[in-house]
């Protein structure tokens, strides 16, 4: 690798190291495991130690090498954590999974690859991929139905987001427009899932009022929605396993949904 060909690969990789950490954290229901894998990834690239394909586009030549170390790690979970709580139940509900089907339905879903693009992360036939997609879709759908709570300052976003989750079979306990209406909707009860915003109606933050809410309630999924994703992932504290960017589509919605209510794996942020 001549140096002008690695500090090309550096920024390429640089540009997609969010979205890569993103998918890792969702991946593994961890921030702490997450980012190992996504540190290993890039130091493997870096060392020459894996095969960076310049053919390919250089997201999907990143998310290629993660996979091939994914892959030979055995696609543990929550890997480190404590054997209670949420942790432990995304590892009991993982077992229960078709292998594959989860990464692939992060892919396509949640980073928008394309079935062909899924298949050369991962290293399968596109048929396989869009099987394998098809499969986590009616497994996830199996998942219990539960409440949620949505905090979202746009009408017409909220009302989306409530037609969503109410199609899925989930009910909603009501919708928050800021910081302190999300927290007297919460006192009512929290729910099975937080779906929020990060900038409320009043200039208020939606991450504020969800550490607030599972601080005083207890833990539980969350689901942060952002037109700005990239300022929640720097690696510089706690982050969201699950994180949809804005605009954002009914599919994504409710594979991140999907996904959080059976794994029931979560992430606080610092203010």
């Amino acid at each position: 690798m001549t140096a002008q060909s690695g500090e090309l690969i550096a920024s390429q990789i640089g540009a997609n190291l969010p979205y890569l950490r993103r998918y890792a954290r969702a991946l593994t229901g961890s921030q702490t495991s997450g980012d190992q894998y996504a540190l290993a990834s890039l130091e493997a690239i870096l060392a020459g130690d894996a095969e960076y394909d310049s053919v390919l586009s250089p997201k999907v030549a990143l998310f290629r090498v993660f996979h091939a170390i994914w892959s030979s790690s055995g696609a543990p979970a929550a890997e480190g954590e404590s054997d209670a709580g949420l942790a432990a139940k995304a590892q009991k509900h993982l077992q229960r999974l078709t292998p594959n089907t989860r990464e692939a339905l992060l892919l396509h879903t949640i980073e928008e690859f394309s079935a062909a693009e899924t298949a050369t992360i991962m290293g399968v036939s596109e048929s396989e991929a869009s099987e394998l997609i098809s499969i986590a879709y009616e497994e996830m759908a199996r998942a219990t139905a539960g409440k949620i709570m949505i905090i979202e300052d746009e009408a017409v976003i909220a009302m989306d987001l409530e037609a969503i989750v109410t199609e899925m079979g989930h009910t909603v306990t009501g919708i928050a427009r800021t910081e302190s209406s999300a927290l007297d909707l919460a006192a009512k009860g929290p729910g099975d899932l937080i779906l929020s915003d990060i900038q409320l109606a009043d200039n208020s933050s939606g991450v504020d009022a969800v550490n607030k809410i599972l601080a005083k309630h207890g833990d539980c999924p969350v689901i942060f929605i952002t037109a700005f994703p990239e300022r929640l992932l720097t690696g510089e504290g706690p982050e969201p396993a699950f994180l949809i960017s804005k605009p954002y589509t009914e599919e994504q919605v409710r594979s991140a949904v999907s996904q959080a209510m059976f794994f029931s794996s979560t992430e606080t942020l610092k203010g």
